[in-house]
């Protein structure tokens, strides 16, 4: 593999020196930008879109043209592992991923099949290869999966939801069958990251985008269980390196501790909680990637500049810092507000770092 000539954001996930603090988006290839919209409309839809090897490279770097990201985050969707399991994934307009099959019952639990990411997923491993090519050591490029809890839960509502209603229906009335999901998740997940590993990415990270909905004891026992499984589970050195794991619960503030005890290198934390205070509480024990909100980008340019200045002051000096938003950028924010916020990280972190 070529050699990498901008490894800023891996050392910071492995809290090593860097001259400043590596900046990257979640979402940062997305609806926002025009260039990505007329790709999309090219390829038909979004799944097709992320089928489509060339395309999907074309996405991914994208947003490294127009702005000076430390890393590059392989396009794709968290449920292409219940698409893979026989689900039936499909996007209706305005309403997000539904499923044409859900999981309700023990039966259904012991009907799924077991998955090979290479083979049930390559369209996925072909997207990392190739992005990996066309990248040519400019940046490193980062895996992602779902979390099981997450995963679980579109799996069982058909799609998405504000009540999990039926997710939680299964997992307080028929735990054990919850906890046979979540680990046949888990192994598909292992078998993902590890796949998408060996194709190349050189860090990942786990969206568990709605553990925040479970009580204090149910996160515990329903998604940080299964998640330090998966770290356990995971390949953690190619090409020579370390390959670090950011650990991402969207309202998960209030369990950093256990989380960053999860093996992970990194936690990645949303807007609502205090940097400052989280790398108090963790200590020197893992790296901290976040933590703007992402509405702040619908501020003016000078205030989205302030708000970055705060956080990098609230985290301080030293290394451990990845820059990003709290959760994912919106699709109708102008991108010169998004390239707004980068140019502030990079001009203003260094003095952090001396």
């Amino acid at each position: 593999m070529t050699e990498l000539k901008n490894d800023r954001f891996l050392r910071a996930l492995m809290r090593q020196p860097v001259d400043r603090t590596p900046v990257w988006m979640m979402r940062q290839a997305g609806r926002y930008l025009p260039e990505y919209r007329a790709t999309r409309a090219k390829a038909g839809d979004f799944l097709s879109l992320c089928k489509n090897t060339p395309l999907a490279c074309e996405v991914t770097l994208q947003p490294l043209e127009r702005y000076p990201l430390d890393a590059a985050i392989l396009f794709s969707d968290i449920l292409t592992i219940p698409d893979a399991l026989g689900l039936g994934l499909y996007f209706e307009t305005g309403e997000g991923p539904k499923f044409r099959n859900v999981i309700r019952s023990e039966a259904d639990v012991a009907a799924l099949p077991k998955m090979n990411a290479e083979t049930d997923l390559d369209y996925v491993m072909n997207a990392v290869s190739t992005i990996r090519r066309e990248l040519n050591g400019r940046v490193p490029l980062i895996g992602f999966s779902g979390s099981p809890w997450t995963l679980a839960t579109y799996m069982i509502e058909g799609g998405s939801s504000k009540t999990f209603s039926e997710a939680k229906k299964l997992m307080y009335g028929q735990p054990e069958v919850m906890h046979r999901l979540l680990d046949h998740l888990a192994d598909s997940v292992i078998d993902y990251l590890n796949g998408q590993i060996k194709a190349g990415a050189q860090a990942v990270q786990i969206f568990d985008t709605w553990g925040g909905v479970l009580s204090h004891w149910a996160y515990e026992e329903f998604s940080l269980r299964y998640m330090r499984k998966i770290v356990a589970g995971l390949t953690r050195e190619s090409e020579g390196r370390h390959v670090p794991v950011i650990l991402f619960t969207k309202n998960g503030g209030q369990w950093l501790e256990t989380i960053a005890d999860s093996g992970c290198d990194a936690v990645g934390l949303d807007w609502t909680t205090d940097i400052a205070n989280a790398r108090a509480r963790v200590g020197d024990k893992v790296a901290l990637q976040g933590n703007m909100d992402p509405a702040m980008l619908y501020a003016p340019k000078e205030r989205i500049r302030e708000e970055v200045a705060y956080i990098l002051e609230r985290y301080g000096s030293g290394p451990g810092h990845i820059f990003n938003l709290g959760h994912g950028i919106t699709p109708d924010v102008d991108p010169e507000h998004a390239g707004a916020f980068i140019e502030a990280v990079v001009e203003l972190s260094p003095k952090y770092h001396r």
